[in-house]
């Protein structure tokens, strides 16, 4: 189960009714951003005419045991982060999103999890805040556990809308909103690699683990491992960006034959260095940017098992240049997977609060930028100030802090660099040096 929600802020006020549980399923893609499969979804309403705002989605806990615990962690967090981002709720929607398992049909999916659609409405209520609807959607269909009336609600569910024939889609298109297709397939582009050349990808790994990881645990020879891997990095985003726009998947693909299994190993090695990795976040805007991501996405897709774990670097800078760019569906998704592998890492969970409570990610640019300025000056061996707004900003994480003291930032790790370089975490193979 994904343990880090995703509250995602109201965009700009669309004036659109919807109208009774059918154009409110189809509505959910268009809100989130991407098809949300095996996924718990709640948005909060406010005012009389029920305005979208924050929305939060979470994984389907596998185990009904869980249901209550989430279903109260996830009113919670909903009501009391729209109290800090807007005003309290004055009602929630819910959506249960899960496809038949297991040879079940659409409507025992949705019985199976009647239970947790009821917990939800009770947590709510118990904080005081109403629960108008709860949708079920499965197999391409739809059901509402709230709407007695078999007329419009019957037992065996509606069909879904046929994709671009409601007025949602219709507004969403003329808005520019673009559905990404599943989160499933989403997350797919970022998943390590399960064919045939994961084998060599994996003896690849080996050998540069061997090579680097006593280079990684010295200060000194670290600092020049760190320069050769964003070296390496700059070579492969230019010829990354040399290679032909296609569609999604076969640009993946493309990526991958691009990227020799020894490049990869050494770049997924190298940024498990913090200072490297935040090195490496400066490729966050302008020309290069775009091929950036692809870089980061395809190193993501090169962690094999069992080196599934050194992903976190490269979703988590996939996750900031989807952020910085725009993209926030996007961003969630790396972000959201690279603490599904390391729950505790500090740079993944700094962005995904700092997203998540809607910051302007131009905040860390300036940071980022004047980091860069400050090296440029060293190089040169003279002495600049800050031009104005490059200086590093705090943003203090609303709610419980997740961080050590001292560690504040949401952005990459200058605040963790202030204690003294050690070595971090060991992984199953080779090493990780940072957060």
């Amino acid at each position: 189960m994904n343990k880090h929600p995703e509250s995602i802020g109201p965009s700009e006020e669309q004036q659109i009714t919807l109208r009774g549980p059918a154009e409110l399923a189809d509505a959910l893609p268009y809100l989130m951003g991407f098809h949300p499969s095996d996924s718990v979804v709640m948005v909060a309403l406010h005012g009389g005419r029920g305005r979208f705002g924050s929305r939060l989605r979470l994984g389907i806990p596998q185990s009904p045991l869980e249901w209550p615990t989430v279903a109260d962690q996830l009113a919670e967090c909903l009501i009391k982060g729209s109290e800090r981002r807007d005003a309290r709720p004055d009602a929630i929607v819910a959506f249960l999103c899960q496809d038949p398992v297991d040879g079940e049909t659409g409507n025992q999916t949705m019985e199976r999890l009647r239970p947790f659609a009821q917990r939800l409405r009770t947590a709510c209520g118990a904080l005081d805040v109403p629960v108008l609807e709860v949708l079920c959607i499965s197999g391409n269909r739809f059901w509402s556990y709230v709407c007695p009336d078999a007329r419009c609600c019957p037992a065996e569910g509606n069909p879904l809308a046929m994709p671009g024939t409601s007025v949602m889609a219709a507004a969403a298109t003329y808005a520019g909103i673009q559905v990404r297709g599943s989160l499933r397939e989403m997350e797919a582009r970022l998943t390590p690699l399960t064919r045939t050349p994961a084998t060599a990808q994996l003896r690849a790994l080996d050998a540069a683990g061997s090579a680097m990881v006593p280079l990684l645990l010295d200060q000194e020879r670290r600092q020049e491992v760190g320069a050769e891997t964003l070296k390496l990095a700059g070579r492969l985003i230019d010829r990354l960006g040399k290679a032909p726009a296609t569609t999604p998947s076969l640009a993946d693909f493309n990526d991958d034959r691009l990227i020799s299994d020894e490049e990869a190993a050494s770049m997924i090695l190298g940024l498990q260095d913090r200072e490297t990795r935040d090195r490496a976040a400066e490729w966050m805007e302008g020309p290069k940017v775009h091929a950036a991501l692809r870089l980061w996405r395809a190193l993501a897709r090169r962690c094999v098992a069992p080196y599934e774990e050194h992903a976190a670097a490269p979703l988590t800078l996939a996750g900031w240049v989807s952020w910085s760019t725009g993209d926030e569906p996007a961003a969630r998704v790396a972000l959201g997977l690279a603490l599904r592998l390391d729950p505790h890492y500090t740079f993944a969970q700094l962005l995904h609060e700092a997203c998540n409570q809607g910051l302007d990610p131009e905040t860390l640019r300036r940071c980022l930028r004047g980091e860069r300025s400050e090296r440029a000056a060293v190089r040169h061996g003279r002495r600049v100030e800050r031009v104005a707004g490059a200086r590093p900003a705090r943003v203090k994480p609303a709610g419980r802090a997740r961080t050590r003291p001292g560690s504040t930032r949401p952005g990459p790790g200058t605040a963790e660099r202030r204690r003294s370089a050690r070595p971090g975490a060991q992984g199953r193979r080779g090493t990780r040096t940072g957060r």
